[in-house]
């Protein structure tokens, strides 16, 4: 189903949780999940959808580019990504996932996988203004202060070590539709 919420004129979309996920991932071969700060309150698995899915982060939006310009190349056609910021509990404005979703879609366009929603643009313009703040506000953040008050700082650093590692998962594997 084709909406305007499901950005379906691009090839690289944006959007916040589980809902963002439901809505760009229909008709998008790969579906790339951005939690800086996890705390497992939603699944991108729970995407009722044959799209992929993997993980991102600043630290593997190289690898995560790369990964996704090969299964283009399986394609033999344009990867449609949906890219997905977590985003705080409740839905809640997460800016450590705008910046590293960001950093994700930056990466992407540098392998050539460029044309981009708005919403795709406003997250890589953030990304590009912040980036040499972006370990920073793991722990300056709302999330990171409120996990740091309710768990100590060990969380965050383990999320800091996690987001600076070049590692990314595969949640659901890539099948082409070509």
């Amino acid at each position: 189903m084709t909406s305007p919420s499901n950005q379906p004129q691009y090839q690289v979309r944006f959007d916040w949780g589980l809902h963002g996920a439901r809505a760009t991932a229909p008709g998008a071969h790969i579906l790339v999940w951005v939690d800086a700060l996890p705390d497992g309150h939603l699944d991108p698995l729970a995407v009722d959808t044959a799209v992929a899915v993997i993980t991102g982060s600043v630290g593997s939006r190289h690898a995560v580019a790369h990964w996704v310009l090969a299964r283009q190349h399986e394609l033999g056609d344009r990867a449609t990504v949906a890219v997905v910021a977590a985003g705080g509990p409740g839905g809640r404005f997460a800016v450590e996932d705008l910046l590293a979703a960001g950093a994700v879609i930056d990466a992407l366009a540098e392998v050539g996988i460029d044309y981009a929603s708005p919403e795709a643009a406003a997250a890589v313009a953030a990304f590009t203004g912040l980036r040499n703040a972006v370990g920073h506000v793991l722990s300056a953040s709302v999330s990171g202060q409120e996990l740091i008050a309710r768990d100590g700082r060990a969380p965050v650093d383990a999320a800091r070590a996690a987001n600076d590692s070049a590692d990314f998962q595969i949640l659901r594997e890539f099948v082409s539709r070509a």
